[in-house]
């Protein structure tokens, strides 16, 4: 079925791989699928690439510049390489993918269940009727819900409180001061327009990744590709679960291409404090060591940098690159506040605190751990053969979350899935008595 068909099923129908979500990364999947020959389809609950359409705040663009956006058989298609698309450009460039790659995306198609069949395989349950199939993949992404801490419950009924996907736009918010939780690129970038729009902002900073928009005259997103960082792969860390949790770094995608780091914001009118630790007799309290976390995320940068600085060395490339830079450390208020009045001074927050995937539609309990997270080794289940994912955080390699990312983990998934399939419809090797029973068959 081609893209953006409705796709209603009169009856049960059987396909080798059922893929959920129709962004970049499942119609990835689906363009590897098709060159191996292997039959499926792709479901998508909305549009294609329905997030970018919905689920973005209206200012939103990319963090890496367009030249880096690229698919398996399709490269960036538009006129400003080293801009930065906006939702709404992603959104057609995804589509676009699909009508090009001739996808065969179910649209407007929710999967309400997905569970394993006694007989093998799977039972992809949706609101227009049930695939069977031999394989899934898990193609909806790692921000489906965001992520809100529990003390969110604690602040009171007279504070509004929003997330990034209910925001559009300033004019959205009421009237009064606005904190900001979360210092990542999310944070960053709501707390510098909500300020312009002359509201005061509090800006709640826990760690945080700092990084210059350029260096050395080239985007810092060069050298993170250039260098192998991006190519980084989850097994080479020393401790893979924190790798996987890092928050994303303060950029910004801007024409001008300007660095929006704690102390641009500042700059701005955005008050920084420590990060938000608990609510008490009304008042919002910040944790004392801002000073610190600050230091952490100035070292953390500088020591990119310095590898920046000595892989530029060994390729011999310093007469292509500007000079070095270094970079004034974070400014940190002396003292910096403790508490906001919640109510009063402080009228919004916004919980910029991330995203989680959502998978409560995924009715395999093995799949899960105690914690309730999807177990996998870099994107294959093996607690469930046959189920895979995509498109999470650091899942085969640093860039494995961004477009471009996608088409390397994609071909080694599809891979392994191609693999299972084999295994399936393979008998198993006959085994003579003697072999059976732990002996030596003769030569």
């Amino acid at each position: 079925m081609s893209a953006g068909a409705p796709g209603a099923l009169a009856a049960p129908a059987a396909v080798e791989v059922v893929v959920v979500g129709g962004g970049h990364s499942g119609l990835a999947m689906s363009h590897v699928l098709a060159g191996r020959g292997i039959a499926h389809v792709v479901l998508e609950r909305g549009e294609v690439a329905q997030a970018w359409r919905s689920e973005r705040w209206d200012s939103l663009r990319l963090l890496t510049p367009n030249w880096m956006c690229r698919l398996p058989g399709q490269a960036y298609d538009g006129d400003d390489p080293d801009g930065f698309m906006s939702a709404v450009e992603v959104a057609a460039f995804i589509a676009r993918y699909a009508e090009r790659s001739r996808a065969p995306v179910h649209t407007h198609t929710a999967v309400r269940r997905v569970e394993h069949r006694a007989a093998g395989g799977y039972a992809v349950h949706t609101d227009r009727g049930t695939w069977h199939c031999r394989a899934v993949v898990l193609a909806t992404g790692a921000c489906s819900r965001p992520l809100v801490p529990k003390l969110a419950a604690d602040v009171p009924a007279t504070v509004a409180q929003w997330t990034p996907r209910q925001y559009r736009r300033s004019a959205d918010l009421g009237t009064g001061g606005v904190l900001v939780v979360g210092a990542s690129a999310t944070g960053v970038q709501l707390a510098a327009e909500i300020r312009a729009s002359g509201r005061p902002v509090l800006l709640a900073t826990g760690e945080h990744v700092r990084m210059p928009r350029l260096y050395r005259g080239r985007d810092v997103q060069w050298w993170l590709l250039e260098s192998g960082v991006l190519d980084q792969r989850i097994e080479a860390m020393d401790d893979p679960l924190r790798a996987r949790r890092l928050p994303s770094p303060q950029l910004v995608g801007s024409q001008a291409r300007t660095t929006l780091d704690l102390n641009a914001v500042q700059r701005a009118g955005v008050e920084i404090v420590g990060r938000f630790a608990a609510v008490r007799g009304g008042q919002a309290l910040f944790s004392g060591s801002l000073a610190n976390v600050c230091a952490l995320a100035d070292l953390k940068m500088n020591r990119l940098l310095d590898a920046f600085d000595a892989w530029a060395r060994e390729h011999g490339i310093e007469a292509d690159v500007g000079p070095v830079q270094r970079f004034e450390p974070t400014a940190v208020p002396a003292p910096p506040r403790l508490q906001a009045a919640l109510g009063s001074e402080i009228r919004t927050i916004v919980w910029a605190t991330g995203y989680r995937p959502d998978f409560g539609w995924l009715a395999v309990p093995q799949a899960f751990d105690r914690q309730g997270q999807l177990r996998h080794d870099r994107g294959v289940v093996t607690e469930a053969p046959g189920l895979y994912a995509l498109g999470l955080p650091f899942l085969r390699r640093r860039k494995s979350s961004f477009i471009h990312g996608a088409e390397d983990d994609v071909r080694e998934i599809a891979a392994d899935l191609a693999l299972h399939l084999e295994r399936q419809v393979s008998p198993p090797a006959s085994k003579t008595p003697a072999a059976a029973a732990g002996g030596r068959c003769a030569a």
